[in-house]
């Protein structure tokens, strides 16, 4: 295994460590924990708390910050942070209007999140959740009941982030992210599996002329694997499950995401695009935002997915806010 690190089992207090140093104007870090909260506090609004596993960087520290998140709690490499830790994210994130926890759809996380919720009331903090299952690879996995939550999510930190900096409260907050989870799809695929240090191997093989179509975001394989064709080609596959839905259409309005699953050259990730593309404009379906890049990423994997979510013009207001975070800058 080769990997710049230093001790495994302090690569997260480390990564967090130098984020903070990175980006002092945009986060601190809750002494003793692996939480990363708004460097000057969320006072007057609705907080947007979300996290998981590390190893997505740079989900979820990355978009902590204005229009975006206010609270991000990092577990172990792939694993769910602690509730306490939820629990201590909550308190630290709240500015007196409520919190809104934003959770991917993974058994830990899903469990995890809602006995922090039960926790922060029992503190009288008002605590709404939203669970996002956007992966339309599989209905369930060995990691959930249901759907998998994967890069549709940064879709719902950025446009419920957006509702909660403009001051709407949080029911209104909880309804847009509903919105933009009932309207949003993604699908993925891998050249090369990720290596997590503590297993210091590949989480799958693949020969040189194999691809996982429908990987999760934890390492984990895909449905289907195949002989490695051109990217128009695997665009396609991923397009037509997500077309698939029956929800986008042509007259319809979408936000496209090209997201590399953290090892993969931006050369490629754009040439995928370009493809998304041409594909949705052959369907008469408009584009109305476009992003491409490293945003819910499985370590070192190499692939990417595909996400695409319907707008109307109270998403696209949302969806074109400003935002000012470490990863995810917007004027």
């Amino acid at each position: 295994m080769k990997k710049l690190i230093n001790q495994v089992d302090n690569v997260v207090d480390e990564m967090l460590e130098g984020m903070v140093a990175a980006y002092p104007q945009y986060v601190k870090r809750l002494e003793g924990l692996e939480v990363l909260v708004r460097a000057g506090g969320s006072q007057g609004k609705v907080a947007l708390v979300s996290g998981g596993g590390s190893g997505h960087e740079p989900a979820h520290g990355g978009f902590v910050g204005k229009g975006m998140l206010d609270g991000a709690v990092a577990g172990a490499v792939f694993t769910s942070p602690t509730p306490d830790q939820v629990f201590e994210a909550i308190k630290a994130a709240n500015g007196g209007k409520g919190v809104l926890l934003v959770i991917k759809n993974y058994t830990g996380d899903v469990m995890n999140f809602e006995m922090a919720a039960d926790m922060a009331a029992d503190e009288g903090i008002e605590v709404a959740q939203v669970v996002v299952a956007d992966d339309v690879a599989v209905e369930n996995s060995t990691w959930t009941t249901g759907r998998r939550g994967i890069a549709g999510t940064i879709f719902v930190h950025k446009l419920a982030g957006a509702c909660a900096e403009a001051g709407g409260d949080l029911a209104e907050v909880k309804r847009i992210a509903e919105k933009v989870i009932a309207n949003v799809r993604s699908m993925g695929m891998a050249v090369d599996a990720c290596t997590v240090p503590a297993a210091g191997k590949p989480s799958f093989d693949l020969a040189d002329d194999e691809i996982e179509i429908g990987i999760g975001i934890h390492g984990e394989p895909g449905v289907n694997r195949e002989k490695i064709g051109t990217v128009n080609d695997i665009s396609d596959k991923l397009l037509d499950k997500i077309l698939a839905e029956g929800i986008y259409n042509s007259g319809d309005e979408v936000a496209v995401l090209v997201n590399g699953m953290g090892g993969t050259p931006l050369m490629e990730l754009m040439i995928a695009n370009k493809h998304v593309h041409d594909v949705l404009a052959g369907k008469g379906i408009k584009i109305a935002k476009t992003i491409v890049g490293n945003y819910m990423t499985s370590l070192d994997m190499e692939g990417f997915s595909i996400t695409l979510l319907k707008v109307d013009d109270e998403l696209k207001k949302l969806l074109n806010a400003p935002a000012d975070t470490p990863a995810f800058v917007q004027v």
